[in-house]
This record gives C-alpha cells, structure tokens and sequence, in this order.
C-alpha cells in the first residue's frame, strides 16, 4: 500500500506569522497518526495544495505515480472540494488498482479524530476489499466513487 498525500484540510495548520491556516510543507499529520500503527506503510508527499488549487495537471501526476508504481493499493490524502474530481479522473484510467481518497473537513491540528477515523478505515478498508475501483472515505462512509457525495450545505459527505 502506498499512501500519496496531496495537502488539503487534513493536512493544514494554523501559522501564527501570518496569521492564516495553510497547507505545510509536510507530512506531519499523516506521520503522527501512522506511529501509533503497528504495521509500516510507505508515505510519499505529491503536492501540498488546498485541493481548490488542484487541477488536471496534478491529477495527471498522481495517475503517473499509481502507474509508476508496483503497489496495487493506494490512498491518496486530499482535499475535500475537489476529492469526486479526482476520484472520477482516476477511475477513467485504473481498472486494475485499488484506490481509497479521504481527508477532514477539519485540520488534524484542531480535530485528531476525525483525520485519525478516516485514515485508519481508509488502511483497513484497503487491507480487506478485493474488489479494484475508486472509493471515497468521509465520514464513515466508503464507497465508490460516484455514490458519496460532499454537501457544502451541511458540511458532510453524503450517499448518493
């Protein structure tokens, strides 16, 4: 399992130098929570972007890496406004991979336990599902791709 990150909430921090919550240079949530894992999993930072800031040359880049790659499971750390895009990018291309997109509506910093739930069931889900495809994780939810759904009027992720 390889798990990409790519910023987003999940990710961001709060910097008292200029006041404003960004996205770090770094994979500090995602190290954080993975030390209390038992098991070890390669971690390789793509980008570190707000995922508004995404576009179709990072999604290109995150398919390049899954191609690249011998792992067949994958998550990919990523904002959660732009998340179904990428998550329907990537189902276009692999058939043959298994590939779980999760985040926060919430920094790690302000709320470990929502980053820290979506990130250990994105590794279980991905340790037990033998079906390839496209899923999102929010919310307690995993599903594919195309059936979950953020509601920006309630602030969660949704079936659909």
């Amino acid at each position: 399992m390889l798990i990409l990150n790519t910023g987003g909430t999940f990710n961001k921090r709060y910097n008292p130098l200029s006041g404003e919550v960004e996205v770090p240079y770094d994979n500090t949530a995602i190290e954080t929570i993975l030390e209390s894992n038992l098991s070890q999993y390669d971690l390789a930072a793509v980008m570190y972007k707000d995922s508004l800031d995404m576009d179709i040359n990072d999604r290109k880049i995150l398919a390049s890496i899954i191609m690249e790659s011998s792992d067949d499971s994958f998550l990919i750390i990523h904002g959660t406004d732009t998340m179904s895009e990428t998550a329907e990018f990537l189902s276009t291309i692999f058939e043959d991979r298994k590939i779980v997109i999760t985040g926060a509506m919430r920094p790690f910093e302000i709320d470990k336990v929502e980053a820290s739930v979506n990130l250990g069931y994105s590794i279980g889900f991905l340790k037990a599902q033998e079906k390839n495809g496209v899923y999102i994780c929010m919310n307690g939810y995993i599903e594919p791709w195309d059936k979950i759904k953020k509601n920006t009027l309630k602030g969660q992720f949704e079936l659909v």
